[in-house]
């Protein structure tokens, strides 16, 4: 079996004696030993030597080791102690870095008579820098300890002697064995719920950006765990013996093989590189491990990406068998003595215990529609819990029929068609068509998706899961409980006319990304030919297609343009033209914004789309033919603001003045309510050579909105980067940020700030005061501004390092300079962008941050002294040159 042999020689005993007789010479001998043991498995790694050899032979190594020091610290003249490896351990099996967890085990020795070996045998595996896990029992307090606690149990179940006597163990195996705690039904009922709980912490998802190989659905745990549960019901010890059970068939062997072989690769070359114990694939061990392994970018992939594919591929195939396996145990253990409740549903399918299965084996092959019928039967038949195991079998088995042919088929089509419409449970029937291989079968392109990722922060998850996520949130939508979170797309989900058009726009939105072009025309060139050979009609098909072709611009028009701009909202009402696509775009964007990371979607995003949302159907309803006359606007503008300080002890003509002084920029870029706040705050601000900060909610609403920092003082050229500066410290957010210089000289300066959590600030008047007060400090004494820059870049963050990315353009009816900054998120940015401005003495108007996972992309307005476009291409350059040299150093650091 074992490719790789430690040099037995140095355990032999003239040189184990030699050794003691140098005293402390041992531990230096011992560490040496161990070094070279290391280094030699290491090499035979990167060799791609057999990984089960290498992992069995580093458990033996140990067991000399551990022998030694047993033998050191005169334990093995104890003759009721032995000295047990237990866990992964115990199976024989170590990695690099893997805890070493033994047991002292006595039988009728109390332990405390024993208290300095076991101190001395202690102390030498410490000093050896071993990652030792040990506890002292005797035979009583094991089967005492185990009854308690499942955990200990499952250690236990996986034991093997070291060094003793072995009938010790026996003793202590049989009474924690199933005759005397945990039988097996008991223990397969904790161990599930026990899988259950950990899949939950995951949302039930293989696909998770830095995954955990142990405890992520389909992880390692997930094999352990049916292993645990078979030796415990019937006393098997290797995955072999699965197949003479009947647990599993020999293909499905060799999958579950397979796959623990590639995730024990990758642990193996995690603890190497790690040098730690280590089972999260975080962001620096990915790429490392693909290099490693031998990935290569290619054209449309990077080599992580490669590597991550596999690695998704594998737990989903691991997680399929988990399903397979568990119901097996299911069957077998838990409703082994159960009578049988037996529901008819057709000719074809039953139900069984509230699992369906099919009354022929044949039927699959016979009649093939029968695998989609299933799906379609579970989503419309109430209290099925799942499918039989015999039933997933025989599934798996006949996947391979669902062909062109298959596809064709229109019985097949109407059940799929009929799927997507169905009211409940579809969104579980899509999971179960992806997990056990169906979904990829019948649409390929799906397939194409299956396990693929992007390496960054913004996707969190695979394609394929991402894309049945968006389905699941627009079928959240629906529920009264996600009302307060979603209340708009909680409205709009009962007012479209066919909610399956969403459904299918959702499950092909992003069906084309990796073959390279724009995934997004590229899809609904799929969704068309999936749309015409399922019989829908010319108006849904060319909806399904707009929408898929559309799906990124409700979104990028909300975060990157001026929707407070009336010119920006006709322009994105004409792309829509109505109501319906309105309607069905709002839903499709809000449940993509959810399901690519959750952390996107936070309360100002929130404000961001109902307003696009509502302007956009304000001017549908008036016409697109009739746009707002802009002095109409600006006086209706001015008359609300007027009414709504009515009652406050101005006088008209000091607020219309003062409007005036604020200019029209300002009238557009703000709605009444906070021009009449600002307004207010300004005529009681006594000193004018004071800054004027203020706060403001800038909703009621529970889940939307953010907080305003309004700032009015004297216009300086480097208050954009002081304020930002002084507001990232405070670990705020800024979402949004507008700069205004009014006629008097004076700059009026608001930014939409979150905090950490994504949410306002909200009634916290210490919190306000802080911010206030800081504030003002920074912006009387600016000199030391960029020290106040004190954040640490977060761990994930450190891994990406592209290359800062500029584009600078005029646009010629706003007049004004647009500079679009691509770069990787980074403590600060803004307030060295602001400083590049300063040193070219230039004015920012406006500005639009968007963080989106690892890196920024922000958008600034510019204009020179004179409020005209920078019209130098030679200082176009320079700026251009200036920001990425500033933030690409930034970077570095």
């Amino acid at each position: 079996m074992t490719t790789y042999q430690p040099d037995t020689s140095l355990f032999c005993n003239d040189y184990y004696e030699n050794s003691l007789s140098f005293g402390n010479s041992i531990i230096s001998t011992l560490k040496q030993i161990i070094a070279d043991a290391d280094k030699s498995l290491n090499n035979h790694f990167s060799e791609k030597k057999d990984i089960h050899a290498l992992i069995y032979d580093r458990a033996w190594f140990i067991d000399q080791v551990l022998k030694k020091a047993w033998e050191y610290s005169t334990l093995n003249e104890v003759p009721s102690a032995s000295l047990i490896a237990v866990g992964g351990y115990g199976r024989g099996e170590l990695h690099p870095k893997s805890d070493i967890d033994v047991l002292i085990l006595f039988d009728a020795t109390e332990p405390e008579s024993q208290q300095e070996p076991i101190e001395k045998f202690l102390t030498l595996l410490w000093d050896l820098n071993l990652n030792i896990g040990h506890s002292v029992r005797t035979i009583t307090e094991c089967k005492d300890e185990a009854e308690k606690d499942i955990t200990i149990t499952t250690n236990l179940t996986e034991s093997r002697t070291i060094s003793g006597n072995d009938d010790i163990l026996y003793k202590m195996t049989s009474l924690t064995g199933p005759s005397f705690i945990w039988d097996s039904k008991s223990f397969f009922k904790a161990k599930w719920e026990e899988q259950q709980q950990r899949h939950r912490k995951f949302n039930n998802i293989e696909y998770n950006l830095e995954p955990n190989l142990k405890t992520s659905p389909g992880g390692l745990r997930d094999i352990q765990t049916i292993m645990w549960i078979t030796k415990r019901q019937y006393g098997a010890n290797s995955m072999n013996e699965l197949v003479r059970l009947s647990v599993l068939n020999e293909e499905e062997l060799d999958m579950l093989t397979r796959g623990q072989e590639f995730l024990w690769q990758v642990r193996y070359a995690l603890h190497m590189i790690a040098g730690r114990p280590e089972d999260r694939l975080l962001f620096d061990h990915q790429r490392k491990i693909a290099e490693l392994f031998g990935y290569q970018d290619n054209g449309h992939t990077l080599a992580v990406e490669q590597l991550m594919q596999k690695y998704y591929r594998t737990v989903l195939q691991l997680g399929e068998l988990n399903d397979v396996i568990i119901q097996h145990f299911n069957e077998t253990i838990l409703l082994a003595d159960e009578p049988d409740e037996v529901i008819e549903i057709n000719e074809r399918f039953q139900i069984r215990n509230n699992f369906i299965e099919i009354k022929d084996p044949s039927i699959f092959a016979t009649e093939p529609s029968s695998m989609l019928e299933i799906f379609l039967l579970m989503a419309k038949t109430e209290g099925v819990e799942g499918a039989r195991t015999k039933t997933i079998r025989e599934l798996r088995n006949h996947r391979h029929l669902i062909d062109d042919n298959f596809r064709e088929n229109p019985v097949n089509t109407s059940i799929f068609l009929a799927l997507m419409k169905t009211k409940t449970q579809m969104v579980t029937q899509l999971w179960r068509m992806r997990k056990w291989g169906i979904l990829g079968r019948y649409l390929p392109e799906f397939a194409g998706i299956t396990g693929q990722m992007q390496h960054d922060l913004f996707h969190i998850y695979t394609v394929d899961a991402h894309t049945l996520q968006v389905i699941r949130n627009m079928r959240r939508f629906r529920f009264a409980d996600n009302k307060d979170e979603f209340p708009l797309a909680s409205r709009l989900i009962h007012e479209i006319p066919k909610v399956e058009v969403a459904y299918i726009a959702g499950l092909y939105h992003d069906i084309a990304k990796g073959r390279g072009g724009d995934h997004s025309v590229l899809g609904a060139v799929d969704a068309r030919k999936f749309c015409e050979k399922h019989g829908l009609n010319k108006w849904d098909t060319d909806l399904i297609c707009w929408l898929i072709e559309n799906h990124l611009l409700m979104s990028m028009t909300a975060q990157r343009k001026d929707i407070s701009d009336p010119e920006v909202i006709q322009e994105f009402a004409e792309k829509v033209q109505d109501k319906i696509h309105l309607d069905y775009l709002f839903l499709l964007t809000v449940a993509d914004i959810n399901a690519t990371n959750p952390t996107l979607w936070n309360s100002w995003r929130a404000s961001l789309m109902r307003q696009l949302y509502t302007e956009t159907w304000r001017t549908l309803r008036r016409g697109l033919d009739h746009p707002i006359n802009t002095q109409d606007y600006l006086k209706d503008r001015e008359e609300s603001v007027l009414e709504l300080l009515f009652d406050k002890p101005y006088r008209e003509q000091e607020i219309r003045e003062l409007l005036a002084q604020l200019g029209q920029d300002y009238m557009f870029r703000n709605t009444p309510a906070e021009i009449a706040w600002h307004t207010e705050a300004i005529l009681e601000h006594e000193d004018s050579s004071q800054p004027l900060i203020e706060l403001m909610e800038t909703t009621d609403r529970e889940h939307e909105g953010g907080t305003e920092i309004f700032i009015y003082t004297k216009d300086e050229q480097h208050l954009f980067a002081v304020t930002a500066s002084v507001i990232e410290n405070l670990n705020l957010n800024i979402q949004d940020a507008q700069v205004i210089i009014s006629e008097n000289g004076f700059t009026v300066n608001s930014f939409i700030v979150l905090d950490d959590n994504g949410s306002p600030i909200g009634d916290n008047p210490l919190r306000i005061e802080e911010i206030k007060s800081s504030l003002i400090v920074a912006l009387q004494d600016s000199s030391n501004y960029l020290e106040l820059i004190s954040r640490r870049t977060p761990r994930q963050l450190k891994q990406f390092k592209m290359p800062t990315q500029v584009i600078i353009h005029n646009d010629a009816i706003k007049q004004m300079t647009v500079i679009e900054v691509t770069a990787p998120d980074r403590p600060g940015i803004l307030a060295m962008i602001g400083r590049v401005f300063v040193d070219f003495n230039v004015q920012i108007q406006n500005a639009k941050i968007a963080t989106l996972g690892e890196k920024v992309d922000d958008l600034f307005y510019l204009t020179d002294n004179n409020n005209n476009p920078i019209s130098d291409p030679d200082i176009c350059t320079k700026l251009q040159e200036s920001i990425c040299k500033t933030l690409d150093e930034h970077t570095k650091n």
